[in-house]
């Protein structure tokens, strides 16, 4: 394999990176996932399951991802070609994942940015009640192109229009010099409502629900759910920590960057889950608990509603530190996109405004896939479930599963190791082998089957 890639901007240095990788990690999955299953699968059973596999299984695969980027200085789309024209399905059905993932991500992007606008200037009037708040968010999501001022629309154009003018800055003032602002006060935000929610009164069952393992619930579900939580959370086979790994410094540790960027990410899932789930119990009962947009645009604000006066504010900060969270994420999604397509030889400026008409394009079907451009024949019920279901289901885990044959089959474990021991001591040498050729397949197998045999 070649290791000369394309002429790349880098990040300034560890920091940097760490925080760019790290928020694109933390994303809407940390945050409407992550309790979902916790609460699903048993509390403190299912938390134990997932910090287990995130340092094993999950660890593996970012350090092949990182360090795929960086000794070869490729995005995903070149990167596996660059040994053979046979492998380049690899690399295509890599940047088929951001490409797909990006647009309707930007659209619910939008969502979280009316919310934030309408907790705002308006506090939670709008959610009195589950009814109330359903009412609201089908009304939004369905708007038609008669009143499209009132739905969905604008709000796409702006989360979108946001992220494409920070990734038109560049590696270096944009994605880099804004995930160090964002990051930190997403983590003073996560903190600060998490504390606010710990300390109200009758949150003591809702903490226990959520610490204290149950282990009559963990069952075989338990550890596929946990490990697809950590495979989506962690923003693998999307192309996008190898971007971000062609974009590191030679200098830089792969291990302890990978460690601490796992930490962030875990944290923030821990954190969130900690955060909503004692709140949903205490004040919703706990009963209406439910997955996805679900769980954030109609449960979480009647939560808010029952906190009293302070519930608008705290809707508030909650909603902004959800934009933070999908604004990270979503910037690198937009970045894998550019990168592949700069290194067809067009400038930055144009890859833009190339992804930005892939987002509009795709965008506006998921934009309206739940009003007028909703259909029976349309699979899973509307464009933007059925993007999603590819992606997630389809996808990602046939790519994960590829890169791990790959690494384990055709370069070796040797080309990965010699590179992360390059700028550093890989302590997880002698697991990673057995853990990329043997373990991770087959667990990605099984997330695969699973996830298709529960979703089809």
């Amino acid at each position: 394999m070649t290791e000369e890639g394309v002429r790349r901007e880098s990040f300034t240095g560890k920091i940097g990176f760490i925080l760019a990788a790290a928020g694109s990690a933390v994303g809407l999955g940390n945050l409407w996932r992550f309790p979902y299953l916790a609460e699903q699968y048993g509390g403190g059973a299912f938390l134990i399951t997932y910090v287990v596999l995130v340092v094993t299984f999950g660890f593996t695969l970012m350090i092949t991802e990182i360090t795929l980027g960086r000794r070869t200085g490729r995005s995903c789309l070149s990167l596996f070609e660059s040994v053979s024209k046979k492998y380049r399905i690899i690399g295509w059905l890599s940047a088929i994942v951001p490409m797909i993932i990006v647009p309707y991500y930007c659209v619910i992007g939008g969502w979280v940015l009316k919310y934030f606008f309408e907790m705002a200037t308006n506090g939670t009037s709008s959610f009195t009640d589950n009814t109330a708040s359903g009412e609201f968010f089908n009304s939004f999501i369905s708007a038609d192109f008669a009143h499209i001022l009132d739905g969905p629309f604008i709000w796409f154009l702006l989360f979108a229009g946001v992220t494409l003018v920070i990734v038109s800055f560049g590696v270096k003032r944009g994605v880099e010099l804004v995930s160090k602002v964002l990051m930190p006060a997403l983590l003073v935000l996560l903190v600060g409502i998490t504390v606010y929610c710990l300390i109200q009164p009758g949150s003591g069952p809702g903490i226990a629900h959520y610490l204290i393992p149950n282990m009559s619930d963990f069952t075989p579900e338990t550890i596929l759910g946990a490990m697809a939580q950590l495979f989506y959370s962690m923003s693998l086979a999307m192309g996008i920590m190898i971007t971000y790994g062609s974009y590191m410094r030679k200098d830089t540790d792969i291990e302890r960057s990978a460690r601490h960027i796992s930490m962030i990410d875990t944290g923030v899932a821990l954190l969130a889950g900690l955060m909503i789930v004692p709140a949903v119990v205490t004040f919703a009962g706990g009963g209406d608990f439910q997955q996805g947009p679900g769980l954030m645009f109609n449960v979480l604000p009647v939560v808010f509603n029952s906190m009293g006066a302070a519930g608008g504010v705290v809707g508030a900060a909650f909603f902004l530190l959800v934009f933070f969270a999908a604004l990270t994420s979503s910037i690198s999604l937009a970045e894998a996109v550019i990168s592949m397509v700069m290194e067809r030889k067009t400038s930055r400026m144009l890859a833009v405004i190339l992804t930005a008409v892939l987002i509009v394009g795709l965008g506006l079907l998921s934009c309206f896939g739940y009003g007028p451009l909703e259909a029976s024949w349309i699979p899973r019920g509307s464009f933007l479930d059925f993007f999603d279901f590819i992606a997630n289901y389809m996808v990602m885990p046939v790519v994960a599963i590829l890169t791990c044959l790959f690494v384990g089959y055709v370069v070796k474990p040797r080309f990965i190791i010699e590179e992360v021991e390059s700028s550093g001591e890989f302590r997880f040498k002698k697991p990673y082998v057995y853990m990329v050729k043997y373990v991770a397949p087959i667990m990605l197998a099984l997330v695969l089957f699973s996830g298709l045999f529960m979703t089809i």
